[in-house]
């Protein structure tokens, strides 16, 4: 006998159900009304339940995801936002919607209206008054299944566990899948923590341009796109922090943007070419004072998604409770190599990069080669959050200047579980050192470094009419995101990451 292909069986699942869709209008019922009065949630029903009479009556809606037909009654369990409950169904009560209730499967929408009790097997329910289909599922969900052993373990079957499907198919995933869904609840409460945090210090949330006449504010390729009334190419923003920067010109007492921006590099476990970035900007601070900022917020923010400072990441439990460590990129460096790069020429950094096995191209300049060994040296054995300080000036056109160590601005990053989830400066105010480190960014595109940051002239007109110190910082939302909820991918907490064409 030949053997059946998923395919066909599939498509005899998806050719059942449109008969079935058939049947139901037959019977003059709308498999898609317009709408039901929902009032009631199912870990609300469970949770208040009480065995005293009398019965509460309810009305739910949601998903069937699994079903019992037993005659003259039936079973199924009806998924809701929150959790599932059972529905209890017998052909006194509902008449024909009873007979028309065989026409339905696991993944149709219902809503039931009832009353609450327990069963015989102790699970509270809802006995069905009135039975009301929302919508016909044409399209059979991948729904594991659950099997009990006698000690009350469970044992799941055929989960929805393919990543590439599961982002693809981010619908299907949530519906099958509930602790996808408390991830991005998660997410949700990370965002509405931060902007809380921010509004009650007074900082005002804005908007600044996705589309730009000059990208800038990283190191970045950006994605282009064309205005066809002006005639003229534009970019998706790489950052928010020139525009930002104009409005602490403007005379704002800080602001901050939880935006997209949007990246043409490469994607992994921590990249995506659109993702969402918190930028904040404060005036009359330094870098030091943010420092302070970050780790009361991340703390705050910990406290307020998971209950507690700390997070555990496989075997190494992660603790955002201040102070957390600060160190010089150049200590750093020494107390992981053993080497000191402090006071090399560029030839010094290249001999030690080799040293230290760490491959680095023939134009990179030293603070390339520094950022290099770092990332290959460093950053991976750093767990607990750590503030990397004073960075070489080459790595940051944006920042102040170190106010002591001459080659150095006054710039940190936040490192955790060995990924960076901050940057932030001492802004540069000086409108003339600023054009000459834009102009040191246009000789090094000039020698083949494709990731620089542009001259932007009106940026610099900005500032010559005075920008007063200030602290700027941006933090990764997703990354934030993957630390605190446990996720090892960014496509774990980004709803529909860019993929291939499915082609």
């Amino acid at each position: 006998m030949e053997e059946r292909s998923d395919a066909q069986e599939l498509n005899e699942l998806m050719m059942r159900r449109r008969t079935e869709l058939e049947e139901l209008r037959a019977l003059g019922i709308d498999p898609y009304p317009h709408g039901f009065g929902r009032d009631d949630f199912s870990r609300e029903i469970v949770a208040s339940f009480a065995d005293d009479p009398p019965p509460r009556e309810v009305a739910i809606a949601g998903r069937i995801m699994s079903l019992r037909r037993m005659g003259k009654a039936s079973f199924c369990h009806v998924e809701d936002s929150y959790g599932r409950i059972q529905v209890y169904l017998r052909k006194d009560d509902l008449g024909g919607m009873y007979d028309a209730f065989r026409l339905m499967d696991i993944g149709d929408i219902v809503g039931v209206q009832g009353y609450v009790f327990r069963t015989k097997t102790g699970e509270v329910s809802v006995h069905a008054r009135t039975l009301v289909l929302l919508a016909k599922s044409l399209r059979p969900l991948p729904v594991p299944k659950e099997k009990k052993d006698e000690q009350g373990n469970t044992t799941v079957y055929d989960p929805f566990s393919d990543k590439e499907l599961r982002y693809r198919q981010r619908y299907v995933d949530l519906v099958v899948n509930p602790a996808v869904r408390d991830v991005f609840r998660k997410r949700a409460k990370i965002v509405s923590t931060i902007r809380r945090i921010f509004d009650a210090k007074g900082f005002l949330e804005v908007e600044t341009p996705v589309l730009q006449p000059q990208y800038g504010g990283a190191f970045a390729r950006p994605f282009t796109t064309h205005h066809n009334a002006l005639d003229v190419d534009l970019y998706l923003r790489i950052a928010d922090e020139l525009y930002l920067k104009r409005l602490i010109v403007g005379g704002f007492d800080g602001v901050y943007e939880i935006a997209k921006d949007f990246r043409n590099e490469g994607m992994d476990r921590s990249h995506n070419p659109e993702f969402t970035m918190l930028e904040v900007y404060v005036p009359y601070k330094d870098y030091i004072w943010m420092m302070t900022l970050v780790e009361e917020m991340i703390s705050e923010v910990a406290i307020a998604v998971n209950g507690s400072t700390v997070v555990t990441r496989g075997t190494t439990a992660i603790d955002f409770a201040p102070p957390w460590k600060r160190i010089t990129m150049f200590d750093a460096i020494r107390e992981y190599t053993g080497v000191s790069l402090r006071g090399r020429d560029a030839a010094g950094m290249r001999s030690a990069a080799g040293e230290l096995g760490v491959a680095v191209q023939p134009n990179d300049g030293p603070g390339r080669i520094i950022d290099e060994i770092f990332s290959e040296k460093v950053e991976g054995r750093l767990l607990q959050p750590t503030f990397i300080t004073d960075y070489p000036v080459e790595m940051s056109p944006l920042a102040k200047r170190h106010r002591s160590e001459e080659g150095l601005v006054e710039r940190f990053e936040a490192i955790c579980n060995g990924q960076e989830i901050c940057n932030a400066f001492s802004e540069l105010n000086d409108p003339l050192d600023q054009r000459a480190r834009f102009e040191e960014q246009m000789r090094a595109k000039s020698r083949g470094e494709d990731e620089v940051q542009p001259l932007d002239e009106d940026f610099l007109r900005a500032l010559e009419y005075g920008m007063p110190p200030t602290a700027g910082l941006g933090i990764g939302v997703d990354r934030l995101t993957m630390l605190l909820t446990g996720q090892d991918s960014i496509r774990d907490v980004i709803f529909f990451p860019q993929m291939k064409s499915e082609r």
